[in-house]
């Protein structure tokens, strides 16, 4: 008598093995996604702490990131900032793992670049 599996047995837990395997891949690439829009949007948050604070020393927003001492976490790009007046402001971001059109952005006293109606200064993402 000899021991060991048989070949149907072999492919029976190879099939089983690969519709696992089927379902898990597309959750793990959703949730690569959703960490990366997670990271722009801690950014934006973080962005409007340094924007706040410059603007409680000089009385006004600025869209020079230097001066803001503001730090990028990895793989998000800077933001690019537009400071249109003295007390209002807006941003995107995107990030470098996501395609060119995936971005979030945020506003305070204007209209968010993603949602133009959206004064509340929330980051909504695209």
């Amino acid at each position: 008598m000899r021991k060991g599996f048989t070949l149907i047995e072999l492919l029976i837990v190879i099939v089983i093995i690969g519709i696992l395997a089927a379902i898990a891949i597309p959750k793990f690439a959703n949730s690569k996604s959703k960490s990366y829009y997670s990271a722009m949007q801690t950014d934006l948050r973080n962005l409007v702490t340094a924007e706040q604070a410059f603007f409680s020393d000089s009385g006004k927003y600025t869209s020079n990131l230097p001066s803001l001492k503001f730090q990028a976490s990895n793989g998000v790009n800077p933001p690019v900032i537009s400071a249109p007046g003295g007390h209002v402001w807006s941003a995107t971001i995107t990030h470098s793992q996501m395609a060119s059109d995936a971005q979030c952005a945020i506003a305070i006293g204007m209209g968010n670049p993603l949602a133009p109606t959206d004064t509340s200064g929330a980051p909504r993402c695209k």
